[in-house]
This record gives structure tokens, sequence and C-alpha cells, in this order.
């Protein structure tokens, strides 16, 4: 007999008529093997309790009783796999039982109000979330008094073999501890005689080593006497060395204090001094930095105006190209719709002629009906007449008859031809209105994209003017600048070469406006303002005092905008330059300083694929209202030239 399962689980206990209560149970399973008379396995499943002896409970499964329950529980494994797998729904019912809901659970139900001799059923249930599904169910059998006889009389034989297992292994366990323990006396034993021996010769060592740091610390001592008295020396005399040096420092540091407090008052004065002529410069400073900033403000102004300006043009030339491309589709769609417009109106002129064929055969058709009528109504006029003949002519009356259901056969027939062709003519008529109406909706289409052409067309015009002048803006801008960093130079090298000279400054033959620049400023900044870009600049705007100040109209409701430069220097030297020498000075200051003179120089040249615009104003047509300038400004050419455009050529 082989021993399977031995454990004990939790077990569900349902009698009738009581309360569903859990108690643990002695599981064991064990495979009997007899070979009397025939060979023969059998599975025996026995139910126990450790706390009630008389609790029994057995089940003999043979191999055919297993195919049985096979058949009953839908089982879908062998008589050899049974016992694992029922092993295993025990373990799973093992893992599950301290839990609050167990998901497998071991149940013990019975149909009498009690667990005494009445049969049981052992069911393995499995909680899901839709039912209670019963994976085994196993019907036990009470035990009877010979049976739970022969289970005492094994469980008495058990408990006498461990009584004696146990016994044993008591004897044998005593003989090891008092052999262990004698041993360990004797260990001890001589571990006590090793301690004295270890003690005497502790004592003796230390009483040798306290003699010998005795006579080690009296001789450091004597060395250490000997060792401070000559240190001692040592530092007076040194001592006395230091305070003869401090002496000659004091002396010198007294002298030293004197020429220095001498040294301080002149120091101070000068302070009080340079304090005074700090605040005048830097009352100077903070207007000149005042001026730089507002300067270096319209600087940084324009330069935002230009690179918005060139990225507007960029745009302006994509969205061209954009429309052109546009316009070509839409000029190729109208050509489709036109195609399409010629087609229908040729399949309108086929379904007219189809009408007029079908209108004509529809007019035969209503004659033959208006003849078949007359027709009709002759023979019922005879058959009228033949009704007091009726018995004579039978046959005649018979094979009229039939004649008359030939006609009306034709008649039906012909009806029905005449409805077909007028159904078709509805539906003609019905086509016709539909394309009829689509070429409404194409040409309404065509209509509205001609508006916004040109609408479109008008609005490429009018940025087109608008960019036209914010470049003639930006080139006099840029020439105004330039003017104003070689004035400055100009200025610079009059200071240097003829300082006490009173004259004005004038100016070479240049295409530029006459402006002050800042004497007081390390760089050189252009006067802007933010104009209506459509207006002229004239040159008797401008004065070339002193104080001079520039005022710039816009004829219509524009911004007016004063710029009053103050002089650092009331009188300059006068500086005459030639034409040629302008823009030699111009390349070399651009050089010396390293700055840029205006706009990059990406911003002049012709582009070779730039698109070129019709329509466009003239470049000249800002320059028509600037007059002449006055006979104080020398060579000075009366016209602004505007320079030739990247985006626009020509």
């Amino acid at each position: 007999m082989d021993l399977l399962f031995n454990k004990t689980l939790q077990v569900q206990v349902k009698c009738k008529d009581c309360d569903d209560r859990r108690t643990f149970i002695r599981v064991s399973i064990e495979l009997q093997l007899t070979s009397n008379p025939v060979h023969r396995k059998d599975l025996v499943v026995r139910l126990t309790d450790d706390a009630d002896l008389y609790f029994l409970y057995n089940l003999v499964i043979s191999e055919e009783d297993f195919q049985s329950l096979k058949v009953q529980q839908g089982l879908l494994i062998d008589f050899t796999s049974f016992p694992q797998k029922f092993i295993d729904l025990l373990d799973q019912c093992i893992a599950e039982q301290d839990k609050d809901n167990p998901r497998f659970l071991l149940q013990l139900s019975s149909t009498s109000s009690a667990l005494d001799h009445s049969p049981a059923s052992l069911n393995v249930v499995e909680t899901n979330a839709f039912k209670h599904l019963t994976h085994l169910s196993l019907k036990l059998l009470p035990g009877s008094d010979v049976e739970v006889k022969k289970y005492l009389a094994a469980c008495l034989a058990t408990v006498k073999q461990e009584k004696e297992q146990l016994q044993q292994r008591l004897r044998t366990t005593e003989e090891d501890l008092s052999r262990q323990l004698s041993y360990a006396q004797q260990t001890l034993s001589e571990k006590s005689r090793e301690l004295d021996k270890l003690r005497s010769e502790w004592t003796s060592q230390t009483t040798s080593l306290s003699s010998r740091h005795t006579q080690d610390l009296t001789a450091e001592r004597e060395k250490a006497l000997e060792i401070q008295t000559k240190l001692q020396q040592q530092n007076d005399q040194l001592r006395r060395e230091l305070e003869a040096a401090h002496q000659r420092s004091t002396q010198q540091l007294q002298v030293r204090l004197s020429e220095l407090e001498t040294s301080n008052r002149e120091l101070t004065e000068k302070k009080y001094k340079s304090d005074s002529t700090i605040r005048d410069l830097k009352a100077k400073v903070l207007g000149l930095e005042e001026e730089s900033q507002r300067a270096k403000q319209q600087v940084i102004s324009l330069r935002r105006e230009n690179s918005t300006l060139d990225s507007e043009c960029h745009d302006k030339e994509r969205l061209i190209n954009q429309l052109q491309t546009r316009v070509a589709v839409l000029e190729q769609e109208i050509k489709d719709k036109d195609q399409l417009v010629l087609r229908t109106k040729e399949v309108l002129e086929a379904t007219q002629q189809q009408k007029n064929s079908v209108e004509e055969t529809s007019e035969s058709k209503q004659l033959q009906i208006g003849k078949l009528e007359a027709t009709v109504k002759s023979l019922s006029e005879e058959l009228i007449k033949a009704n007091g003949i009726i018995k004579k002519l039978q046959g005649d009356l018979k094979a009229l008859v039939g004649k008359i259901k030939v006609k009306n056969t034709v008649t039906v027939s012909q009806e029905k031809i005449l409805q077909e062709t007028t159904e078709r003519l509805q539906r003609e008529q019905r086509e016709l209105q539909e394309t009829q109406q689509k070429l409404r909706l194409k040409e309404e289409e065509v209509s509205k994209l001609k508006e916004q052409l040109e609408a479109t067309v008008q609005k490429l015009d009018e940025s087109r003017e608008v960019l036209k002048t914010n470049e003639n803006v930006i080139t006099w801008l840029n020439k105004q600048l330039n003017e104003n960093q070689l004035s400055r130079k100009q200025e610079a090298v009059g200071m240097f070469e003829t300082p006490q000279a009173a004259a004005g400054l004038r100016l070479g033959t240049h295409n530029m406006l006459d402006s002050k620049s800042f004497p007081s400023l390390g760089q050189p900044y252009p006067v802007t303002s933010t104009l209506n870009s459509k207006h002229s600049f004239p040159l008797s705007s401008l004065n070339t005092g002193p104080r001079s100040v520039l005022t710039l109209h816009n004829q219509s409701a524009g911004t007016k905008v004063q710029f009053n430069p103050i002089s650092g220097k009331p009188n300059m030297p006068p500086v005459e330059v030639g034409t040629g020498g302008l823009a030699a000075q111009q390349q070399s200051s651009s050089k010396e300083n390293g700055e840029p003179l205006g706009l990059d120089s990406k911003y002049f040249e012709r582009r070779d694929d730039s698109i070129p615009l019709r329509g466009l104003v003239p470049s000249m047509h800002l320059n028509k209202d600037v007059t002449k300038p006055s006979a104080n400004m020398g060579g000075v050419k009366p016209a602004l030239q505007s320079a030739p455009s990247a985006y626009f050529p020509g």
C-alpha cells in the first residue's frame, strides 16, 4: 500500500437543517495493490478527525468504478493520472483556505441532520464571479464498527511504533548527552589549569614591565629638564634680538607715517578736485548716454523695419508664385468646363431629336388607337344587333370574340409601348434639367473665380506699390546713415587738424540729405523717423545751424517727427570733401571702425532668381518733390537717386 497524500485540510461541513461550519479533517489518499485472485489497483480515500477518533469515512475506487465516475462527472483524465490531479486540487484548497473568500473550497455535505453513520459527499468547489463550479464530487461511506476497530487498531499500532521510536531516540540522545557532558567536564578542568598558569605568568610579566617603565620614566624626565633649560636660554636670546629689531622697525615706521600723512593731505586735496571734475564728467556722460541710447533705439527700429520688409518681400514673392500657379489651374479648369458644356449641349441636341421622334411615334400610335376605338364601337353595334339572332350565330359570335381578344392584346401592347416612350421622355427631360443646373453652377463658380482673381491682382499691385515705396525709404535711410558716419569722420579729422577754426561743415557732391551727426558719441547713428512711405522728403525742411531741427511733415493724416540734436561744440573747423575723397574716406572709416555702414550689401545685389513684376510705379517718383539746395551747400546734387532694387529690377 502506497501512501500518496496525508494532510489536514479545512473543510466546510454542510448538514440538513444545520448551519454551515468549518472544521479541520485529515484527508489521506492511498494506492492499494491486490494480486489475489486478479492483479488490480484500488484508490482508497479516507477522511478522519484527529480530535474524534470515531470519525471515519472511506471510499475505495477501482478502475471499473472510475470509468462510471468519469462518465457521470465528465472527467477528461485516466485512472493513472486521477490521484495526482485530485492531490493538485487538494493543494489548491490548502493554498486558499487562509483567505476570507477562498477560490477553491473543500465541502463535506450530508443529507441527514448530522454526520452520524450517514453517507456524505466530498466536493471540490471553485468559486468564480458567475457560479460555484464543482470540479469533483466523491460519495463517501461511513466506516462500520469493524472498519472503525481496524482503523483504531492501526492508529494504536502507529502510536506504539512512534512511541518505541521516540524511546529509542531518547536513549540515544541521553547516551550522547552523557558522553558530551563527561568530555566537557574534562575540557573544563584542563582549561582551568591553563588559566591558573596564564594568571601567574601575567602577574610576573606585569611586575617586570612596571619596574622597567619607572626606570625609563626617570631617565626621560632628566632629559626633558635638560632640553627645557636649553630652550629657555635660546628663547631669552631670541626675545632680546626681536626687541631690538622691533624698536628699529617702529622708528622706521614713524618716519614713514609722517611722510604718508603729508602725501595723504596732498592726495585728499587732489581727490576733492577730481571728485568735482568727475561730477561734471558724469553729468556730461549721462547726457551723452541718453543721446546714444536714443540713437541706438532708432538704429534698432530701422533694422527691425528692414528685416520685416525683407521678410514681407519674400512672402509676397511666394504668394505671387502661388497665385500664378492658381491662375494656371483655374484656366485649365475653365477649359475643362467649356469642353464639358459643349458635350452637354451635344447630348441636349441628341435628346431633343429623340424627343421629336418619340412625339411623332406617339402621334401615329394615337391615330391607330382612334381607329381601333372606332372598330370596337362598330363591333359593339354589330353585337347588339346580333343579340336577336344569338341562337343562329353562336359560332360566328365565338369567332368574333376571339378576334376581339386578339385586338385587345394588340391595344394593350401598344399602350405599354406608349407608356415606356413617355417614361423615357420624362427621364430625358430630367437629365436635361440637371445638366442645365450643373452648367449654371459652373458658370457661377467661374464668375466667382474671376472676381477673386481680379481682387488678388489688385492686391498684388497695391503690395508692389507699397514695397517700392518702402524700398525707396530704405535706400534713403541707408544713404543718410552713410552720410552721418562720413560727417562724423570728417568732424573728427577737423578737430585734430584745425581745432581753432570756426566754420560750418560742407560736404562734397553726394546723393544724400545734409544732416548733423552727433559729435559727442563714439559711434554715429542716423536720424530716423516713422513716416508714411508714399511721400517724399524735401531738402528745404533741414537747417544746418548750430541747433538744427529736422521736421518732417506728412501731407496726409500721418505722423509728425521732430529731432533736435544738441551740438557739443558751437564752432567746428570747415572741411571740404570732394566726390572721390568722400567714397575713399567712407571706405576707410568703415574699415577702421569695423562696423557695417547701413544695410548689408546682399540687399543691393541683383538676384538671378528674382521674379520681375510688371505695372509698378517708376523708382524716380519719390524724387519729384525734392527742391534744389541753396547756394551754401556747395556741390550737393539736387535730386535723391534711388538705388536699383534687388526684388524689383528696372
